[in-house]
């Protein structure tokens, strides 16, 4: 038994360095396919960007497409290194499809925003450069991607939201810049003591003045509530989509400065007690 064991240990401290060797050049092959293997993905990826770009396709289906490539290319180029090391992709492929239920279960929830991608390039309720509101949790922003999975917004104040698209594609959203022009709303309260029908009059004079304003569509200005303390004036007029927060800001500024100009008296919210002896 002794000189069989020692036997042993000495064929393979003999094919120690061949067995390194061959390992060792099977990994700088395996490192050279891979290198390979990216550059050509990156070459296809970009071919078919370069050819949905000329068919004048959505940008996110070609956002969309273009990480599914990436990702089924990836795992192409990964069972091929694989093979190289003498591991049989067919038993892998076997086993992953005897556990699929299992897997199916583990990764629903990335099926889900699958479809759902798959669901908003086909309905698009949305596009890259829209401005959307998701009603569920109020998260909104503007599109700049829509991935295999993930729909990503930028807000305002320069914040990046991934939203999963399944939970998009299955709740209410607001899809904010979808038209060209958007409504701007208003509302200011002035005094009881003051003259209802001049103010209307100076507010709409100044809507018409302002250029940004859309003179072809409605102008209103309104009395939408008597308040406790004011009588509630509503103002609405159309804005362009790019024009629209600028617009409203510069609006809300100066109907207090019309207000001021006219006396009409924009009051503090009061509370009248009567005592009673």
């Amino acid at each position: 038994m002794e000189e069989i064991d020692i036997g042993i240990i000495e064929r393979f401290f003999q094919q120690l360095p061949e067995k390194t060797f061959h390992l060792a050049l099977r990994v700088i092959l395996a490192l050279v396919v891979f290198f390979i293997g990216v550059q050509v993905i990156k070459f296809v990826r970009k071919v078919v960007k370069k050819s949905l770009d000329r068919a004048h396709a959505d940008v996110g289906v070609i956002q969309f497409l273009d990480s599914f490539i990436k990702i089924g290319l990836y795992v192409v180029l990964i069972m091929f290194i694989l093979t190289g090391f003498g591991v049989d992709t067919a038993s892998i492929i076997a086993v992953l499809g005897s556990a699929g239920v299992a897997i199916g279960l583990a990764v629903q929830g990335s099926l889900s925003n699958l479809a759902g991608g798959v669901l908003i390039l086909l309905l698009k309720p949305f596009r890259v450069g829209d401005y959307i509101i998701e009603d569920s949790n109020k998260n909104e922003g503007t599109v700049t991607e829509i991935q295999i999975f993930y729909t990503k917004l930028a807000t305002p104040d320069n914040r990046i939201i991934v939203l999963p698209n399944g939970a998009l594609a299955n709740s209410s959203l607001t899809n904010v810049t979808d038209t060209p022009n958007r409504r701007a709303e208003i509302k200011v309260g002035i005094s009881y003591d003051s003259d209802i029908r001049k103010a209307k009059e100076a507010l709409l004079a100044l809507l018409e003045k302002d250029d940004k304003v859309l003179q072809d569509k409605e102008k209103q200005v309104f009395v939408d509530t008597l308040s406790d303390s004011a009588v509630i004036l509503g103002i609405r007029c159309w804005f362009l989509n790019g024009d629209f927060w600028e617009g409203k800001w510069r609006l809300t500024e100066n109907i207090k400065y019309t207000l001021d100009e006219n006396g009409i008296q924009i009051p503090f919210p009061q509370l009248d007690v009567h005592l009673q002896k």
